[in-house]
């Protein structure tokens, strides 16, 4: 009997906020994203991210701790990391260096609350 599959995909990714208008502003700003539902009574921007998953900004008045050695965070797909990382860069964006493999290059960058977010570029086989 032939099981049915009940998760079917990421719908979307929290990411906590300290002032909600303040991330709206930076990641529709900064990153060139696109709001496609508020809730200002909750404290809650959805963000478009040209993929199947959204990123759900929600503000939170709990601190924001993120450890960048520990925490989760999510990964956005990019063709030019190294374009990418430089218009962020113009954007005053803080970023870490370019890191490549034989696979694929990638950078974190952080929000205004100090959300680790990354890029990352897969590259064609030789």
């Amino acid at each position: 009997m032939d099981k049915k599959k009940l998760l079917q995909g990421i719908d979307t990714v929290i990411v906590r906020v300290s002032d909600i208008e303040k991330a709206k502003e930076w990641y529709l700003h900064k990153l060139g994203l696109n709001s496609i539902y508020e809730d200002a009574q909750i404290g809650l921007v959805v963000v478009d991210t040209n993929g199947p998953t959204s990123l759900t900004l929600w503000k939170t008045e709990e601190r924001i701790d993120s450890n960048k050695k520990s925490t989760s965070f999510p990964i956005f797909k990019t063709t030019d990391a190294k374009t990418l990382r430089q218009q962020l860069l113009d954007n005053a964006v803080n970023v870490t260096e370019l890191n490549q493999d034989e696979s694929i290059k990638y950078f974190q960058f952080y929000d205004p609350d100090g959300n680790v977010l990354e890029a990352c570029e897969t590259l064609e086989p030789m």
